[in-house]
């Protein structure tokens, strides 16, 4: 932490144990987990990306977010053009910030490129650095550092340069004009009136066990060792059919002879015949096939069970990782897994919503509209309890046509067993309306 507490000046609220916690998690969302980068054969299954790419799509299932101020609507829309890979970003790190960039660009900072120094009483940084870093050559760096902070009702933003010549020092301090791009960002500038910081910080809705900060968390942070276990049981997997594939044991009497002495097979597939030296005897077989029985089954059910174990750590319904098929669960835990899942996504998209809020009026202030008396609106449709809606709706269907029991009916979604459903049904059973 020497480094960051030299570029601050101080402590910061980013401690080192969020630090590396968030290098992990980078390199679990690229598929570099230290279990994978460390294996010559266990490959990631890109787990951690399906889990927020899963929450991103469904917390944004048509959103509507709209300002009542026209210009600050379309400058609104246009920079929330790719929030869903952003926020999986933000998902998969714990947290991210969208930045004004002048009056009309914005953007997506993940949680390795910025440093809370200081937190308020809502969780919010209100003071934070950003760090640009800028290679020049092989073993030139130009570093910036934009420091935002609200003290006194102002909002104070600062900026320094630095050049070094290891990307793990800070070097010496120069001006900003040394560097061409970074010549009109001002040294220290304040605007007074400015309440609140210019940007919108979104973290992941979990509390943080790991230094009690209010650092984000990873969505997927409780379930890493079930990633973990997930991706090694998928390595297995590949192993037992790439072990069990056929193959032609052929004794050496039936290969050619190369003029150099050596034994080869004409024109056959390699992949299929492989030579040995088989039994001795002049009666044995030449041709021995080699096809052992596959295991898949076991070691795929395996899988499943830890898919199910993380679909229940970081809150998805079952099935959205999990092949349904394998799904053995009563109706009563499918509904839970889904209320689970739907009370998730609504804390994700609380968190959302404020911190749009926040977005616009950054931008608001950056274009004069700050004190205007705009009014900004987001709403997100219940697309899970509706697809629930629409499936309960389908089997009152399939019970009038007949191809649904009113047991399996009650069963299913009263959370009984079919003989309690069976007794409680009324003695004439009629068609359901």
């Amino acid at each position: 932490m020497t480094t960051i507490q030299n570029l601050v000046g101080g402590e910061v609220a980013m401690t080192e144990e969020i630090m590396m916690k968030i290098s992990e998690w980078n390199e679990m969302l690229t598929g570099q987990a230290s279990w994978c980068s460390n294996s010559d054969y266990i490959t990631s299954l890109r787990i951690e990306h399906g889990i927020c790419r899963e929450f991103a799509d469904v917390v944004l299932n048509e959103m509507e977010v709209s300002v009542s101020n026209e210009k600050l609507n379309t400058l609104l829309q246009a920079c929330i053009e790719d929030l869903n890979e952003n926020l999986q970003d933000g998902l998969g790190l714990g947290s991210f910030i969208i930045k004004p960039l002048g009056k009309d660009k914005v953007e997506y900072i993940t949680a390795d490129k910025f440093i809370p120094i200081h937190f308020d009483d809502t969780g919010k940084p209100d003071d934070c650095m950003f760090i640009q870093v800028k290679r020049q050559g092989t073993s030139q760096y130009y570093i910036r550092t934009e420091r935002h902070d609200i003290r006194d009702g102002n909002l104070r933003i600062r900026n320094k340069a630095y050049k070094s010549f290891s990307q793990n020092t800070i070097g010496m301090e120069i001006p900003l004009s040394f560097v061409e791009e970074w010549k009109n960002f001002p040294e220290n500038i304040t605007y007074k009136g400015m309440t609140q910081m210019d940007f919108g910080y979104f973290r992941t809705p979990l509390k943080n066990k790991i230094d009690g900060s209010p650092c984000g968390i990873s969505i997927f942070e409780s379930a890493i060792e079930q990633i973990k276990k997930a991706d090694i049981q998928g390595a297995r997997i590949d192993w037992e059919f790439e072990s069990g594939e056929r193959a032609i044991h052929v004794d050496e009497r039936a290969l050619n002879t190369s003029i150099k002495g050596k034994k080869f097979l004409e024109r056959l597939n390699k992949r299929l015949y492989r030579g040995f030296k088989l039994d001795a005897g002049k009666d044995t077989e030449l041709f021995k096939e080699f096809s052992p029985e596959l295991r898949e089954e076991g070691f795929i059910n395996g899988l499943e069970k830890y898919y199910r174990q993380i679909e229940f750590a970081v809150g998805l319904s079952y099935g959205d990782l999990s092949d349904a098929q394998y799904v053995e669960k009563t109706a009563t835990e499918i509904k839970a897994s889904k209320s689970r899942k739907y009370n998730r996504v609504t804390a994700i998209q609380d968190k959302l919503k404020v911190c749009l809020e926040d977005l616009v009026a950054g931008l608001a202030f950056y274009n004069g509209l700050y004190t205007s008396g705009y009014e900004f609106q987001c709403h997100f449709n219940d697309s899970i309890l509706t697809d629930e809606e629409a499936e309960r709706q389908q089997d009152r269907q399939d019970v009038s046509m007949g191809v649904m029991s009113l047991t399996e009916y009650r069963a299913k979604w009263y959370g009984e067993t079919e003989e309690e459903a069976e007794k409680k049904l009324p003695e004439v059973n009629g068609v359901m309306e």
